[in-house]
């Protein structure tokens, strides 16, 4: 299955960007690099229970263990602590990447409610794409039984691209869904 978004990137996406930004070299032309998948809990880290359903739902969806990210120091106006949990991430790369990739845009995204695409401003500058995950339940691997509360993830998708442009037209080609 994750063959098959890796046989599009070769076969279709490289002819068409080398063609359409006219590159000299084979290395200029752009790559996904990896994918992260975070989910900060804030103070709800403290809570033994919800972070370890954080990290096995978050396990669940990219097949990989997340790991759970700490403070570096101490704020007192947030009651954040040193060394207190305060989220989890986990960054997916080759296979698992693509796998993840051909899940999410051809099992999960369809399972959004009036979806209509995603939105095509959330690249960076560098061609990096962001975006929002509002309820988990949108992925197939998520148990609705299992869900005691509702919390978001963030999807960043890291490309080798030198600006947004460049950026949509890989993720674009390969089949991510985008409004017009």
């Amino acid at each position: 299955m994750a063959q098959k978004i890796k046989v599009i990137y070769e076969n279709e996406v490289v002819p068409y960007l080398k063609e359409t930004f006219e590159y000299k070299n084979i290395h200029e032309i752009p790559k996904i690099k990896k994918i992260t998948i975070n989910r900060g809990l804030g103070v709800n880290a403290q809570n033994n229970k919800v972070l370890q359903k954080s990290i096995d739902e978050i396990r669940q969806i990219t097949g990989q263990q997340p790991v759970v990210t700490i403070a570096t120091k101490s704020i007192a106006g947030f009651k954040v602590r040193e060394e207190m949990p305060l989220g989890i991430t986990t960054t997916l790369r080759r296979e698992k990447m693509y796998t993840f990739l051909d899940r999410f845009i051809n099992l999960t995204l369809p399972r959004i409610r009036d979806f209509q695409g995603l939105d095509p401003n959330k690249f960076d500058k560098n061609g990096n794409y962001n975006l929002g995950i509002t309820d988990q339940l949108i992925f197939p691997e998520i148990d609705y039984e299992q869900v005691d509360q509702m919390l978001g993830l963030n999807i960043t998708i890291v490309t080798t691209a030198k600006n947004s442009k460049e950026g949509l037209a890989l993720l674009d080609k390969i089949g991510i869904p985008f409004s017009k």
